[in-house]
């Protein structure tokens, strides 16, 4: 019993030693300080030591045990400056402890809002065909948040994982503004599911591009048809334009189309021959028409056709974002209910082709 009492009075004293001021403690901090900066001499192979984080804070608190007259002997290769950087780092993580608001969150820009996330996914989900820059103008529309296309494009490259490649459709910027009103006209033709020909005349506002209306002819055209194709187009427009624009196709070379346009006092803008950029608005139109819409479904016959035509002039003039038009629809109603996205819903268009958000 007397052998441990001695033998812990011995550990005590020796455990003094080394926590009392200088001493044996000083000798041994000073002695790892030389061995851990030979180690360091013998791994760089650069004109500077090698320091990585582990030699900076084992140099560092070595350095607190040395007495202050033999750390300049001992530093052959880590300098005072080690020390210094170490209580910077240490007082920033202190700062950041006491002062940060919430330790886990960092500083910075917290980018988008989980709601903001999930709407924005949601909406490519049923709408494959949709591009960024629309997904942020149908945002702005549905719930007035003001959303770049490239933080769209960065949320969708994140939480988006589509099965097939899809695309958004290009548009052409607004290329100016008319003094007086501007309708344009163009034919284009489709197939049926019984591989009928169908013809269908289409005009537009240049101005608003809004839709004005749609006619359809089965089988071939003269210009008898083509009156009656445009004569149903504009039905039920209170005001007519005063200027129309079209193409060069023979169709439109008929006495009776040129006497129709007479009486309805029209007056006739011809585009430029063989060049479409020169008539771009209707060619875009007949362009999303076919690219969004008639490729991706069949019609049976000419009443079928119309049907689904009107209902994509009502989704196209009241529920589609353009960009021509700074992300407004061309027909905006007096109100709309926005849209909040903690919790709405959404509404189909065109028998669930296509799909907005609204107010829930």
């Amino acid at each position: 019993m007397s052998n441990l009492v001695i033998l812990l009075i011995h550990f005590l004293g020796a455990l003094a030693r080394l926590l009392g001021p200088g001493g044996v403690r000083s000798i041994v901090a000073e002695s790892l300080i030389l061995k851990h900066q030979l180690l360091i001499v013998a791994r760089s192979r650069q004109r500077l030591p090698n320091l990585c984080t582990s030699d900076r804070i084992l140099a560092g608190l070595m350095a607190l045990l040395v007495r202050p007259t033999r750390l300049l002997r001992s530093a052959i290769v880590l300098k005072p400056s080690t020390l210094l950087c170490l209580h910077k780092a240490l007082s920033k993580q202190k700062h950041r402890v006491l002062f940060s608001p919430n330790r886990r969150r960092k500083p910075g820009p917290k980018g988008p809002s989980a709601e903001l996330i999930r709407a924005v996914v949601e909406m490519k989900q049923r709408n494959p065909n949709w591009g960024c820059p629309r997904i942020a103008q149908q945002m702005a529309l549905a719930f007035h948040i003001q959303i770049d296309k490239d933080v769209v494009r960065r949320i969708l490259g994140h939480h988006y994982r589509p099965g097939r490649p899809s695309g958004g459709p290009s548009w052409l910027t607004f290329l100016g503004h008319m003094k007086d009103s501007l309708w344009s006209m163009d034919l284009f033709k489709g197939e049926s599911a019984t591989m009928r020909t169908h013809w269908v005349l289409v005009v537009m506002d240049q101005y608003s591009h809004r839709i004005i209306g749609f006619g359809i002819h089965a089988g071939s055209v003269d210009g008898v048809a083509l009156c009656r194709m445009f004569n149903r187009t504009i039905r039920g427009q209170l005001r007519l334009s005063k200027y129309l624009s079209s193409g060069n196709d023979p169709l439109y070379r008929f006495h009776q189309r040129q006497g129709n346009l007479r009486v309805l006092e029209l007056t006739e803008i011809k585009s430029i021959p063989y060049v479409p950029l020169s008539h771009p608005f209707v060619e875009r139109l007949i362009g999303t028409l076919r690219r969004e819409y008639l490729d991706r479904l069949l019609f049976w016959t000419t009443s079928d056709l119309e049907k689904k035509l009107l209902d994509f002039r009502t989704y196209f003039n009241n529920h589609r974002a353009h960009t021509s038009r700074e992300g407004r629809t061309p027909d905006t109603p007096m109100s709309r209910p926005i849209a909040n996205l903690r919790s709405f819903g959404w509404q189909p268009h065109c028998r669930s082709l296509f799909q907005t958000p609204m107010a829930g």
